[in-house]
């Protein structure tokens, strides 16, 4: 039996922030598997069934994570886990590694790991569960990052006040963490990713405990997301397939209201990540406007998304996150 690395990789931040890319290039590296979809076990399972000690949680909980598309995407072998999981610590960790532990198994390598949006959430029980765990938490410029994310939900419900929201429970989370796990935890900016790839991958392979490789630049492991990087582009079969194109999109595509109010509630946070803050100057009827609509408007959402994720986080047995109807299915295996 495969002899796994006691370190997984647990590729963290925002949507639309770089951790697919990111996990385009670790898995090009010959010891690294990470799938290819966020399995979001944490997001969707972690504690949300009781005491695994006890059968009926731990089958109410398996047989909810085979109804997940993401999770059935690793193709577990269901009998095979049941057997195995009362053979060691039967916690939440323990049963999501052997979820990722069967699928870097078919792949023949020895180190798993997972990419799962805001999983810097989960980081205090992601450590008791693996002490020897690294994490990689993406920033990106949240007004790139709004832009990216209208691109593909033009209807976002949370708008400027929601991706306000997120952007500091992330930047809070990586501040806290990164002094609380010194070592075990690292921020990387997207930015730097894009500009400096191979610099930057060199200092993440270093955190990790592997050796740099200059083929993963060329994401050979990833061929998919490679192609769809470079759509459009006549770059070169062993470059990099990120560009500039991917940094500033919020100058041409966001409007003052919105991206006045991203960086007047998050001044202090884009400073302290390297991010410049644009002037931006109204006339007097866009600043009546912005002060008595958009801004109140805006606080509101970002009110409104925090609080719902307080609540979800800490009560998960009775509150915690739930898949949308259309990423599950009927049967379960």
């Amino acid at each position: 039996m495969m002899q796994f690395d006691p370190s997984p990789i647990f590729i963290g931040g925002l949507d639309r922030c770089g951790k697919t890319t990111l996990r385009a290039f670790l898995v090009s590296h010959p010891n690294i598997s990470i799938p290819a979809v966020g399995s979001n076990m944490w997001t969707y399972f972690y504690g949300q069934f009781g005491d695994l000690g006890n059968p009926e949680n731990f089958e109410r909980c398996l047989t909810a994570m085979l109804r997940y598309k993401h999770v059935r995407f690793l193709k577990p072998d269901a009998d095979q886990i049941r057997r195995e999981f009362w053979r060691g610590p039967l916690t939440y960790g323990r049963l999501f590694a052997l979820f990722h532990q069967q699928h870097a198994m078919r792949e023949g390598k020895p180190r798993w790991g997972e990419q799962t949006g805001l999983i810097e959430r989960y980081v205090d029980v992601i450590f008791k569960a693996y002490p020897e765990a690294r994490v990689l938490h993406m920033i990106r410029d949240p007004r790139d990052r709004y832009a990216a994310s209208l691109k593909l939900w033009p209807n976002g419900r949370g708008r400027a006040g929601g991706a306000a929201a997120r952007w500091l429970y992330t930047t809070a989370l990586a501040r806290r963490n990164l002094k609380k796990y010194a070592g075990r935890y690292q921020v990387i900016r997207f930015e730097a990713l894009v500009r400096e790839p191979e610099a930057t991958l060199q200092g993440i392979s270093q955190f990790i405990g592997e050796e740099y490789f200059s083929q993963m630049l060329s994401m050979p492991g990833a061929p998919e997301h490679r192609a769809k990087l470079l759509h459009g582009t006549d770059a070169d079969a062993g470059d990099s397939p990120l560009s500039d194109a991917h940094i500033g999109l919020y100058l041409q595509s966001l409007s003052k209201q919105e991206l006045a109010f991203i960086q007047d509630i998050s001044k202090s946070s884009l400073r302290d990540f390297g991010y410049i803050v644009e002037p931006i100057r109204f006339t007097p009827s866009e600043a009546l406007t912005y002060s008595a609509i958009h801004w109140p408007s805006n606080l509101v959402r970002m009110a409104a998304w925090l609080g719902i994720e307080y609540i979800q986080h800490n009560y998960p047995e009775k509150f915690g996150r739930r898949p949308a109807a259309h990423m599950l299915i009927k049967d379960a295996a």
